[in-house]
């Protein structure tokens, strides 16, 4: 039995440990070890291995709260996650943790954007040097959320001059004309999704506006065909139902001075099974060009619920013992790809 004691001198307890101790009860029950709080101070017993890694757990939300003054609602399960995979190591749930000015990527009314796991902060970087990069993992990973982030800092910037948005409608497919409304009405069920992005970016009367002047649009992905956008941030978001040509007219609308992020998850494909995926075909297409960047995420880089981790790993196994999965998401490419020398 091991013991490890955190001090909380200058904390604000009732913040670290949440409403009814409710982190302390996430923290407990994430690991066997048994936490006392007396005063200024925190007891952990259990475990070597997982007294090291609770007392490393406290010890990053501190550095947060003291930090940012609040710990979002996601920190906790953040920092457990990090903790979790890399052990106690000091460096890599620290490095992630700090506010500072190199990884905050927009600040919002919701707080500072940033990316939040190592795959994250590789896929900032990705899109910081190349025009066109692809974010390929799975569902609560930030593929989208970041994205957009990334276009919305990059139009207050005034690095561009206009953002767009874009999605295959794949599910509408025949069955859109017998949605109520008009095309718009049709279409905005499958635009949800980055319309909630925008939400927690932006005020109601600046989206509003940049929508009315069409410094943002959100189109399904047909409505790209023939444009050239100049100055632009562009996003396909689900590109994993686009086809092959569908991605080749979407790459080639970009103008001088466009960059594009295009997201999907290629174990979510809703194309016929005859229909090749543009986002798998990509892959081999464009690996060895300069100034595309690939991320891919796993797992790890989840920042939902951390039952969607449980879902993930439920997933593969059900793939694995029924012979894999579908054939259009082969080959699994490694985790991150760097770029070729110039």
């Amino acid at each position: 039995m091991a013991e490890r004691k955190v001090q909380l001198v200058g904390v604000d307890t009732m913040q670290l440990l949440g409403f009814n101790d409710a982190n302390l009860q996430l923290i407990e029950d994430r690991f066997a070890a048994t936490i006392t709080v007396r005063g200024d101070q925190v007891t952990v017993r259990g475990s070597e291995g997982d007294t090291a890694k609770v007392e490393r757990i406290f010890k990053e939300l501190i550095y947060i709260l003291n930090k940012n003054g609040n710990l979002a609602p996601n920190d906790v399960d953040t920092v457990i996650d990090l903790v979790t995979v890399n052990g106690s190591s000091p460096e890599t749930p620290r490095e992630i943790a700090a506010d500072d000015s190199d990884y905050a990527i927009l600040y919002t009314k919701v707080g500072i954007i940033k990316p939040r796991t190592p795959g994250q902060k590789a896929y900032v970087q990705q899109v910081r040097k190349n025009d066109i990069v692809f974010a390929i993992g799975p569902a609560g990973t930030g593929k989208t959320y970041l994205a957009v982030a990334m276009a919305i800092a990059a139009l207050k910037n005034r690095d561009v001059t206009k953002v767009v948005l874009a999605r295959p409608a794949v599910e509408a497919g025949e069955n859109l004309g017998f949605l109520p409304g008009d095309l718009q009405d049709k279409v905005d069920p499958y635009l949800r999704p980055l319309y909630d992005a925008l939400d927690d970016m932006l005020s109601g009367e600046k989206f509003r506006s940049y929508m009315e002047k069409r410094i943002i649009e959100i189109v399904p992905l047909a409505y790209m065909r023939g444009r050239t956008l100049h100055n632009a941030f562009v996003i396909l978001d689900e590109a994993q139902n686009a086809t092959a040509m569908q991605m080749k007219m979407f790459l080639t609308r970009l103008g001088a001075h466009s960059r594009a992020v295009i997201t999907g998850d290629i174990t979510q494909i809703d194309l016929p099974q005859s229909t090749v995926s543009g986002l798998v075909q990509i892959q081999e297409i464009l690996r060895s060009v300069q100034g595309v960047g690939f991320t891919y995420f796993d797992r790890n880089d989840v920042v939902r619920h951390r039952l969607v981790k449980d879902i993930i790993d439920a997933y593969d196994r059900f793939n694995s013992a029924n012979g894999g999965a579908r054939k259009n998401a082969e080959p699994k490419p490694p985790k991150h790809i760097e770029q070729p020398s110039a």
